[in-house]
Formats: structure tokens, sequence, C-alpha cells
């Protein structure tokens, strides 16, 4: 049996994943953008973290010669070498590379590097299987630790590795985990010894937990053929009553029996979808829209976030906002618009901050979806530039929240799914403001443009401004979105 340290990671989350990837891989889902993006800023994190373990060697990764990289890691070792970076081991067919590998008089120390701000219990799997893979080859571990990022550090001046990075003892919970390893692989290989028939695996929780499967499309849609809004949206996925339709073959929420005990938000969800009908509170869209004055700011930001902070006064995975756009609308009908995009290379909220404050006006009313977002930013900009701070918490006293009717329940419709997302309120209401998103040229979602903006520096010329201007058609139309949202709400009542 031919297994890394991912494979057994992912084996440990559903076998027959691992079949899918060894065996039928053409059906698992590619890795999206935001996911590429997610392995670079892990290898970004990797490379900072051996700084902690100054003067090693790195391995360097070879897929075409495994055993060089295993005889590498042994002289080096043999040398006196202190510390290792991707040290590689090979045992039984089972091949691990150790982050950081120390190596002192007493014994070796596996250190686990992670660009996450906590340990995850799939992470104690993974130095687990280190750990095993060591043993079995006559090493004595003395310690086994997760280096993962500290999400309460703020960045000074200078880049402080150590305040950066949190060091966590886990050898503990691995040492726990390595009586279960042997019966562990004994049944992967079990699974792997059939090449002809994939294990037989009903979908479930493992699906979504720690991750979602790439094998999830493959096992949902094509395998069962469940469509995009079932049961599942319904009822939690490992719930019990989820569990007991779908034991009983029913995915379909039409196939719902009625009668069956749900709570009365469930009740009305399935219902909704069995009717086809749409449900309007004019009375309470009403209230809603009374709470609202001329002119109305339509808000709406675009961030993105930095495991390893650029610039000071920001902390790990903080939301840091790039962009705003502004669609002010009149009592007349008129309506303006403004906005704002930062330039690439420099920390974006000084200047976004202040111009903000200068394009809404105090005691104005604004308008958001899922106005928690806007105003955690807000909260954010105004703790960072005191000189904007009664500005800008004044903006969230006075911001309403465009989704309240939706999450209320006061407007639903079948297309709605249950769900009171704009990606579902949309294109109910709009559908052909959500046929302008697909139009849109290069960026047509949040985690396009929070993808886009850091990469700028890297353009050239030509792809920036491309880029700068696809990132402004982009908000500018999620804002314009709202103002259409709105007007929908206003027709009910007139």
């Amino acid at each position: 049996m031919n297994l890394s340290k991912s494979l057994y990671t992912k084996a440990i989350q559903c076998p027959k994943a691992l079949w899918l990837k060894k065996y039928n891989k053409e059906v698992l889902t590619p890795p999206d953008a935001t996911a590429l993006a997610r392995f670079e800023t892990g290898n970004i994190v990797g490379d900072l973290a051996c700084k902690l373990f100054p003067n090693g060697r790195e391995v360097i990764y070879n897929p075409d010669n495994f055993s060089g990289m295993v005889e590498t890691t042994k002289e080096w070792m043999n040398e006196g070498l202190k510390y290792v970076y991707e040290a590689t081991f090979l045992y039984d067919g089972i091949l691990v590379l150790v982050d950081i590998l120390k190596i002192t008089p007493n014994g070796l120390e596996i250190y686990e590097v992670k660009s996450s701000s906590s340990v995850k219990d799939i992470y104690l799997h993974d130095v687990s299987i280190q750990l095993y893979v060591l043993r079995e080859l006559g090493y004595s571990v003395i310690s086994s630790n997760v280096v993962h990022i500290d999400s309460s550090y703020v960045r000074g001046d200078e880049l402080d590795l150590n305040g950066l990075f949190k060091i966590v003892d886990v050898s503990d919970e691995v040492n726990a985990l390595q009586v279960d390893i042997p019966k562990r692989l004994e049944e992967f290989e079990s699974y792997l010894s059939d090449k002809d028939n994939e294990p037989d695996i009903d979908i479930g929780s493992h699906c979504n937990k720690p991750y979602e499967c790439d094998a999830k499309e493959y096992c949902w849609k094509v395998q069962r053929n469940i469509p995009e809004y079932s049961l599942f949206n319904i009822f939690n996925l490992g719930s019990k009553k989820q569990i007991e339709l779908y034991e009983q073959g029913i995915v379909n929420i039409e196939d719902i029996p009625d009668g069956y005990a749900m709570t009365a938000i469930q009740k009305q969800k399935v219902q909704n979808w069995k009717d086809q009908l749409t449900f309007v509170d004019e009375d309470n869209i009403k209230d809603f829209l009374n709470t609202l004055s001329y002119p109305i700011y339509h808000l709406d930001f675009e961030t993105f976030q930095q495991a390893i902070p650029e610039w000071k006064g920001i902390s790990p995975y903080q939301q840091i906002p790039f962009q705003y756009s502004l669609h002010i609308e009149y009592s007349n009908g008129t309506i303006e618009h403004k906005e704002f995009l930062g330039e690439d290379g420099i920390d974006p909220r000084y200047e976004l901050a202040k111009r903000l404050v200068e394009d809404i006006h105090m005691d104005a009313t604004v308008l958001a979806y899922n106005m928690s977002f806007e105003k955690g930013v807000n909260a954010k900009l105004a703790e960072s530039f005191p000189e904007f701070k009664d500005h800008l918490l004044s903006i969230n006293e006075n911001t309403k929240d465009l989704m309240f009717p939706f999450q209320k329940k006061y407007y639903v419709t079948p297309q709605m799914q249950g769900s009171y997302s704009i990606k579902y309120v949309l294109p109910s209401l709009v559908p052909e403001m959500a046929e302008a998103y697909k139009s849109l040229n290069g960026i047509q979602n949040g985690s396009d443009a929070m993808n886009a903006f850091p990469k700028l520096s890297s353009m050239s010329r030509e792809e920036k401004e491309e880029t700068r201007i696809a990132l402004l058609e982009y908000c500018k139309l999620d804002t314009l979105a709202m103002v259409e949202v709105l007007k929908k709400l206003k027709e009910v009542i007139q």
C-alpha cells in the first residue's frame, strides 16, 4: 500500500474518498481559486515558520525520487544537523514529510505547521501517522507539536515571528491515537486491494467534516441524484430526522409525509416548497420600510485576509477592507453612485476610511445586506483610526439590514429555497440582476474579488487595469442589486 500523510487523513474522513483519489480521480472536483489560494498561503506560512528553527536545511521535494529524499534526510541527520525541513521518511509504503524535524541528543521532535488559527482534530491524525512511521523505523520521538497562527497577534512595525506563531505540544493526543493506527491501515488496505469496486459508503456528515470532500459532487449528485434543494436543506446533515427520512428513501422535499413531526420553521419551509406559493407579510414589510429615511446609502464592502499581516495594526485573518460601493437613493428616485478601490501594495484602510466618512453623511440611513459584516468592518476601522471614530460609529448606529425582512420570513418564494442569503433572494426577486453577475468579466463573486486584490501587485500593467475595472464593476453591481431588491419590497405595499 502506497500512502502519504495527506492520503491518510483523507481516508480518516472517508475511505471511499481515498479509493477515488487512487483509482478514479477524474470524478473528483478540482480545487477552486479559493482552495488554491489557501494552499499557497499554507506554503508561505510553512516557509516562514522554518525561521523559528533557524540554520536548518530543506529536503527538496521530488515526486520522482522519494527514496532520494529519504537518503538526504538520513545523511543530514547523521551529519548532526539540528533542523531538517521537509524531513522525509518511508515505512512499509507509508511516506511522511515532517515539516520541521528537530534532532536532539535525547531524540526527535516533530513540528507540523498549519496556516489555521487553532489545532483541529484532523491535524492530530496528521501528526500521529508521522509519529507512527518514525517509531516503526526505530527512532525515539520525544515530542510532537503543531505550529499554527495566533490570530490574537497584532503586528507592530516589524513582524514578530514568536508572536505570530503558537507552538502547541500535542504529544499526549497523538500518542493516544497510536493504538488505532495499525487497524486503520489494515482497513484502508482492504479497500484499496479491490481496484475494480469502489467502497460502498453512504453519504453523511463526513462529507463536510472536517472539510467538504472533493468527492461530494460525485457521491451526491452523480450517484444519488440529490437535487440542489432537498431534505438536507431542511434538516441538518446527520440529524436524527434527516437520517430517518433518508433511510426511508426520501430525498425530495415534496416526498416528506404530511404531518411529519417538524419544528414550525421546518414545517413552513416544507409547505412553502410543496405549495410553490409566494408568501408576503405586507404589514411587517411596511413597518420595516418605515424605519428607512432618504437619502438611503446602499453600502457594500469587499475585504481580504492575510495569514501573515503585512501592515502595522493588523492581525492574522483580520478582514481588511480594500473597496466599497455606495449607491445613494434619493426620495425622488434619483440614484447616485460612489466607489473606492485601494491601491495595491499598500494598506488600503486609512484612505478607505477617509473617503467613506466623506461619502456618507453623519446621520444618514445606511442599508447593507447582512449588516453585521459591514458594521464589523466599520468598528475595526474606528478602532484603528481614532480621527474617524465618531463618524464611523455613527454610520454603524444608523445602519439597517436589508436581509431582515427575508430573514424574518416576511417575504418568501419557493425559489429562495428556505434561505435568506442574497444568493437566493436576488435571483428570485430580480432574476435579470442574477444574470448580470454571470456576464461580468473575471470577477463574479466575493471570493473572486478577495483573491484578486492581493495579486494586483504581481500583475502586468494591462492585467492590473483589467482586474481593477472588473473589481469596480462587480462591487458596483452588489449595491445596485440592493437598490433593486428594496424596490421589490416597496412594490409590495403600493
